[in-house]
């Protein structure tokens, strides 16, 4: 007797108690709130759902170890004032040594004054042989040294003749290419110190007609990641009645990519200074535009992440059990106002 007294108490403990009869009905109220309990959940499961397959990504930071490799350089850019004969591009590293990798692929695309390629030609060899002695003093600018030629052959004649012609025209010219370079510190410049000094005299009456107006279209120092900005890219930078030097002084950070799938992308993200020196008369030198490079001894991994399982059922657990308890609370208080509307009712005489 004692054992049945003791097994009614265990009724306590019952989680899913039965509802009374009058909480079992089925009313229009009951199955709008199902409907819009069944929305609801829908649309929090879906972007639950999206949440935990969308990969998100980690950063660390660490010291650089990497010797002996190349830095790979993506360069877009375009003179709209200058044709390609007279420009040339030059890369040197921070001891002044004109050293460029062989995988170096650089064209020069010449353009009408609309912008369209109107032809091709492809640089074999970076490295200024017109001048004289440059001063390469980490990238500041050159001194233009005048030959003692002070006579022109018939094909300088003809080349300044070109050049005129090409300028009248509104021809402009587009670097654009890939090239690899030690990895150390250093510059590459597009300029006009290709040419010899009489030459360059003789088309631009002076370094101060030189126009280095220029569209930066893309500067990257490796393949593109999901994410990365490149700040440098369709920068634009139009001279009017000045001319100058613009000097553009990158710091390179290594960075490493990792995919989802364990795949590993070495690339290179990086920020930038600008400045713009004006020519002024008295300056042996010429514009140009240098891009100053120097590498962070910090590298930077980027790890892509997903969440993890076990979340993405507890979050569905409590979100979609959180929804279905909100609508037995609706759908309750709503029942109950009806039946409180339906009771104060006078009722109809008999």
């Amino acid at each position: 007797a004692a054992k049945m007294g003791r097994i009614p108490s265990l009724k306590n403990f019952n989680a899913f108690p039965h509802a009374e009869d009058h909480l079992l009905k089925k009313t229009y109220s009951g199955a709008i709130v199902t409907i819009l309990g069944l929305i609801v959940m829908v649309t929090l499961f879906a972007h639950e759902l999206t949440f935990y397959l969308t990969t998100y990504t980690m950063h660390q930071m660490s010291v650089d170890l990497k010797r002996g490799e190349t830095l790979p350089i993506h360069i877009n850019v375009s003179f709209p004032s200058l044709p390609c004969e007279v420009l040339s591009v030059d890369a040197i590293d921070m001891s002044g040594k004109h050293e460029v990798d062989l995988h170096t692929n650089i064209w020069k695309l010449r353009l009408d004054k609309y912008g369209h390629i109107i032809g091709t030609e492809y640089l074999s060899d970076l490295v200024e042989k017109e001048h004289g002695t440059h001063d390469h003093d980490h990238g500041h600018e050159h001194d233009v040294e005048k030959k003692p030629e002070h006579t022109f052959n018939e094909d300088a004649d003809k080349m300044i003749k070109s050049v005129k012609l090409a300028m009248e025209n509104g021809e402009g010219c587009r670097v654009y290419g890939a090239l690899d370079v030690q990895r150390v510190a250093g510059n590459f410049h597009i300029s006009v110190h290709g040419l010899n000094i009489f030459v360059a005299n003789q088309i631009f009456d002076g370094s101060s007609h030189v126009n280095v107006s220029h569209v930066i279209h893309r500067l990257s120092f490796g393949p593109e990641y999901p994410g990365i900005h490149n700040p440098l890219d369709d920068t634009s930078r139009i001279l009017h009645d000045t001319s100058g030097t613009f000097k553009y002084y990158i710091k390179v950070v290594p960075t490493e990519y990792r995919y989802l799938s364990k795949g590993v992308l070495p690339t290179n993200q990086f920020s930038v200074t600008e400045y713009f020196v004006p020519i002024r008369p008295t300056d042996r030198s010429w514009p140009a535009v240098y891009f100053l490079y120097d590498l962070s001894p910090i590298t930077v991994t980027i790890r892509e992440e997903r969440r993890n399982f076990l979340h993405f059922i507890t979050r569905l657990c409590a979100v979609l059990g959180g929804t279905f308890a909100m609508t037995g609370m609706l759908d309750r208080w709503m029942y109950r106002i009806i039946e409180s509307i339906s009771s104060s009712k006078p009722r109809s005489g008999m």
